[in-house]
């Protein structure tokens, strides 16, 4: 029996409306991660009240897990369920981004990546096996394979070097993860694994990528390495290339985008999952998110606004709180500020994302994307 199911109940041109059954819950999809990476929102958000806010899907990071507490900690206590308090999907990433992003005189070798701990510098090592043995130990109901990521822009010759890479490690990662979840100690004896297209912004690289990882049959596919610094119509445009080799019955997953808009145009080429920390960095730098486009609180403007942070919005913030109120909390460095807004924003990315699904069921998702393309990008 397999562990994952998806269920593709409506498409328009590319975009497709979905139900993705996991061992953890189903999600209805297209759907929007919360990033909570180190088992935590950040904002004072918690796993409880991640379900007020309309969540379906929490997403912890694995480098972080594995330095503090310790992926083995977490093993001990019951796995990331037990231990956060969230009883949805819980997606883990390999902690490849991190490795390549934030861990100092890292040094990569066909067995893995030696590097520093970004925390106090000692010297660590993980690869495929190492990724998949902390992801077994966190319990995820989805876990990430371990692969490169290619500084943006890269040479072409490298990009393909690593792709060829990323695909070695990848069976590595699918070996050992069947092995993992055949263990007796397990916390998650079906965990899922995702794949991740890489090849930089080489369509040609792209392409082939993608069709060497469909032929290995995984649960789920990701595409990777966007949203890193390149123009946007170089995002759209490689999606547009990769789309018609990803598996048409596996999830797809685009990481780390995005915007409002991302999202839209993201769905339109055929993107299922998306994930970004963008609601809840912007929300704790007072940048809130409306359907009538974007509001920072710290202008003087809001100061005697007592209407709330969107008039059309339902969420807790919005139904408790006026713009004033929240606009002296953080002039007054008080964290409520935060939480108040991050759970707003987060709110907010998940109704749009029940919205697009709306859309999607009635076949109109062409006429809210055009209506909102412009709406949501823009400052108040």
């Amino acid at each position: 029996m397999p562990n994952s199911k998806l269920t593709i109940t409506k498409t328009e041109g590319a975009a497709r409306r979905g139900v993705f059954e996991t061992p953890h819950g189903t999600v209805q999809t297209p759907a929007f991660m919360n990033v909570a990476t180190c088992g935590a929102i950040k904002g004072a958000v918690s796993a409880y009240d991640l379900a007020d806010l309309k969540c379906q899907v929490m997403l912890c990071n694995t480098y972080h897990l594995h330095l503090r507490p310790g992926d083995k900690l977490v093993h001990e206590v019951g796995g990331l369920h037990k231990f956060t308090g969230w009883d949805g999907p819980i997606l883990t990433d390999s902690g490849g981004f991190q490795v390549f992003s934030l861990a100092g005189l890292r040094k990569i070798r066909e067995e893995g990546v030696d590097f520093a701990s970004h925390i106090d510098g000692r010297k660590l090592f993980i690869g495929p096996e190492e990724s998949m043995q902390i992801q077994s130990h966190l319990g995820s109901t989805i876990a990430m394979a371990f692969d490169e990521c290619v500084e943006n822009p890269a040479t072409r010759d490298y990009s393909a070097k690593s792709c060829a890479r990323t695909t070695r490690w990848l069976a590595r990662c699918q070996e050992e993860m069947a092995r993992l979840n055949a263990a007796p100690d397990t916390v998650n004896p079906r965990q899922l694994l995702f794949g991740i297209n890489q090849g930089c912004t080489f369509d040609d690289l792209r392409v082939q990528h993608m069709k060497e990882i469909a032929a290995m049959d995984l649960d789920g596919y990701a595409v990777g390495g966007l949203a890193v610094g390149e123009p946007a119509e170089d995002m759209y445009r490689i999606l547009e290339a990769v789309e018609p080799f990803a598996p048409k019955d596996k999830i797809r997953y685009l990481m780390g985008v995005g915007t409002p808009v991302n999202i839209l145009e993201g769905v339109a080429r055929g993107i299922d999952l998306f994930d970004c920390v963008m609601p809840a960095r912007n929300a704790r730098h007072a940048h809130v998110f409306t359907w009538s486009g974007r509001r920072n609180l710290f202008n003087a403007k809001y100061e005697k606004d007592l209407a709330p942070l969107d008039e059309e919005c339902d969420c807790p913030t919005c139904r408790r709180h006026s713009r004033a109120y929240i606009h002296h909390l953080f002039k007054a460095n008080e964290m409520l500020a935060m939480r108040l807004c991050v759970a707003h924003n987060l709110y907010f990315y998940n109704t749009l994302m029940e919205k697009i699904r709306e859309a999607l069921a009635g076949g109109n998702y062409d006429s809210f994307y055009r209506e909102y393309r412009e709406v949501l990008d823009r400052r108040i």
